[in-house]
């Protein structure tokens, strides 16, 4: 008996009692969280102290983003994903909306499951009429305008405050939520100071004026020891970092753009003699996809470890230089993130349709080689190898991303140091 109790408690799934003697059925750490905001509201920093609160309470988790193709303006939503054994792709059923988008946020109600939560900006106007649902109407523009003087930004602090409902409502720590703030402003005091007491707005507000309705909790776990959050992206410059790359020539394009963004970064970090100040690297954002490559293969005929990132539409604009990098037995290394279509289309959409169009990039009879990494992880470790390949065989590589692994976080162990060799293949000397 004591062991059937004992494993009844350390489910993640149990019944407990309500007020009125009913049973609830209580959900700990199981639940997809769905932010529906816009483009351009600075939600993604809300979006990530919150998933990053629930990851340092050892819960496993991954968030996605949902974005449109534009500056600002248009709908955007992200999900994040937390699952007790470790089962965190982006699921069809939303478990917990929070919205705050006037466009959306019928279509968002419409499309939660019954029994699902609604957290929302009391100033929305809606006609769905659901008695499926648990509703916590927020005041969110009254709270921010009380808490922060300065209209100018006040856009962007009351996300802040969302974090804090959601924190409180369903028992997301206090200080991991602090930590992780502290993680995204790092030393910037004033950010840091506004955003924590917004945070505390939304805590104070719960409390005070919310009886929690929903079954959903998060409970501290061990699930994250030793593990880390971190874009395909980032970790493709990590990989190249390593690699001894030198030299990149970029074009921003969606989805790629935050490699190019963190491979800078690192550069300015770690290639900048400590004596003089001075860069060992060059970083040239050139006027067209064509003049990124042409300027990667030129510093690879230069003996320079050379990249450049794009996608699908600049792939096509490279297809000419890399059949002179092939044909020239040229080495450089080639990310190509891939997406749907071109601007017009859907370019924040994740696809993997570039890949015939790669291997015979050219005109002529091309074969070139490609890498397929499948995780973060792989990320790091084949770009790196890529660089090797490109000088054993003096040709062009390219590797095969797309936006769902570049510029999503996923949850992974930490990256091993990589202790092989720079393989410059054929090499003349003096």
């Amino acid at each position: 008996m004591g062991n059937m109790i004992q494993s009844a408690l350390s489910d993640s799934t149990f019944r407990t009692t309500d007020a009125n003697g009913g049973n609830v059925r209580r959900i700990v750490n199981d639940f997809s969280i769905q932010v529906a905001t816009v483009n351009g509201s600075g939600s993604q920093t809300a979006n990530n102290v919150l998933m990053r609160s629930i990851f340092q309470m050892g819960v496993p988790v991954s968030g996605k983003n949902i974005f449109p193709s534009n500056i600002a303006g248009l709908p955007t939503w992200f999900t994040i994903r937390a699952n007790k054994d470790g089962y965190i792709a982006r699921k069809k059923e939303i478990d917990i909306l929070i919205a705050m988008n006037p466009e959306t946020i019928e279509e968002d109600i419409k499309g939660l499951q019954p029994g699902a939560v609604a957290i929302y900006n009391s100033d929305l106007k809606f006609t769905v009429n659901r008695n499926d649902l648990t509703y916590y109407p927020i005041p969110f523009n009254k709270l921010v305008q009380e808490g922060c003087p300065n209209a100018e930004i006040r856009k962007l602090v009351v996300n802040m405050i969302y974090v804090g409902v959601a924190s409180e409502l369903f028992k997301i720590e206090y200080a991991e939520v602090e930590k992780a703030l502290l993680k995204q402003f790092k030393s910037k005091q004033k950010a840091i100071e506004l955003n924590l007491g917004a945070v505390k707005i939304g805590i104070d507000y719960v409390r005070k004026n919310i009886v929690k309705k929903d079954p959903y909790y998060v409970e501290r776990m061990n699930k994250t020891a030793g593990k880390i959050i971190i874009e395909g992206n980032a970790s493709a410059a990590l990989g190249a970092m390593f690699a001894g790359c030198t030299v990149f020539s970029w074009y921003p394009i969606t989805p790629s753009s935050s490699l190019g963004e963190a491979l800078t970064e690192y550069f300015k970090k770690y290639r900048t003699d400590k004596t003089t100040g001075k860069a060992t690297y060059a970083v040239v954002q050139a006027e067209d996809e064509l003049a990124a490559i042409g300027m990667a293969l030129g510093a690879g005929w230069a003996g320079a470890r050379s990249m450049t990132a794009t996608s699908g539409p600049g792939i096509s604009l490279m297809a000419e230089f890399a059949g002179l990098g092939y044909y020239a037995e040229v080495p450089a290394v080639i990310y190509d993130v891939q997406r749907v279509g071109p601007s017009t289309g859907l370019p924040t959409r994740t696809a993997q349709g570039d890949i015939l169009e790669v291997a015979f990039l050219s005109h002529g009879d091309t074969k070139h080689i490609m890498l397929f990494p499948a995780t973060v992880e792989e990320c790091y470790t084949m770009t790196f190898d890529a660089f090797n390949l490109a000088e054993r065989f003096q040709t062009p590589v390219f590797v095969m991303s797309d936006l769902d692994l570049g510029m999503n976080n996923w949850m992974s162990a930490p990256f091993n140091y990589i202790n092989k060799p720079l393989d410059r293949g054929k090499v003349l000397t003096v």
